[in-house]
């Protein structure tokens, strides 16, 4: 899991099996005349640009700029969501989960990968595997440590299970150093993995205020 996350900023990722059976079965339906490479390029080009962790990051800065939609998507995680244009089946139920300086939250689903496609896009692979599905139930500090993400032991660890019912949506802390931005430059910051959970925002060096 730690590999596949962190390997691909120092070297070439090598396909996994899924990736490898995706694109020969991708390539045998072109093949056949069965689906144009322009219908698969206009569905990736849909979750990468439409519907990806942007997204989520819109909501995220939303929350951090304006108390009363934070309070509303707290509240009801996918009519808020609706409040900026986003909405989906994968969308359904959403709910937003908060941290704050006592808790910290982290999302998987242990069952399968159900995930909130609509504000975070495809689930990168680590999210699917047996080892994060697992091990973020049983040990979730050590898991986080994997991910560099390093937390003050008072604070609390919540692990949110999510289901073809639920889906959930970590909203992290505002950072400090931010005060006056405005909110495209906030969902700047916000990465898919800070509304997983498994990493926190943080600024720039030399930003300026």
């Amino acid at each position: 899991m730690t590999e596949d996350h962190n390997a691909g900023a120092h070297q070439p990722r090598q396909a996994s099996d899924v990736e490898l059976r995706a694109r020969a079965l991708e390539a045998l339906l072109v093949s056949k005349g069965l689906v144009a490479t322009d219908a698969v390029d206009a569905v990736i080009e849909l979750y990468e640009h439409e519907v990806g962790p942007h997204n989520g990051a819109r909501v995220v800065a939303r929350a951090w700029a304006d108390p009363a939609y934070r309070e509303r998507l707290l509240a009801d995680g996918t009519e808020a969501v609706a409040e900026l244009g986003i909405a989906g089946a994968e969308g359904d139920n959403l709910v937003a989960v908060a941290n704050t300086p006592a808790v910290h939250n982290v999302i998987v689903c242990t069952l399968c990968s159900c995930y909130p496609w609509p504000v975070l896009g495809l689930p990168p692979s680590w999210y699917k595997s047996l080892a994060y599905r697992a091990r973020v139930v049983a040990e979730p500090r050590a898991v986080l440590g994997e991910f560099g993400l390093e937390l003050p032991g008072d604070v609390e660890v919540r692990v949110w299970d999510s289901s073809a019912e639920v889906r959930y949506l970590v909203v992290p802390m505002r950072p400090d150093g931010t005060d006056g931005w405005d909110e495209r430059r906030l969902a700047a910051l916000v990465t898919r993995d800070c509304m997983v959970g498994t990493a926190v925002p943080r600024v720039p060096r030399g930003a300026s205020p």
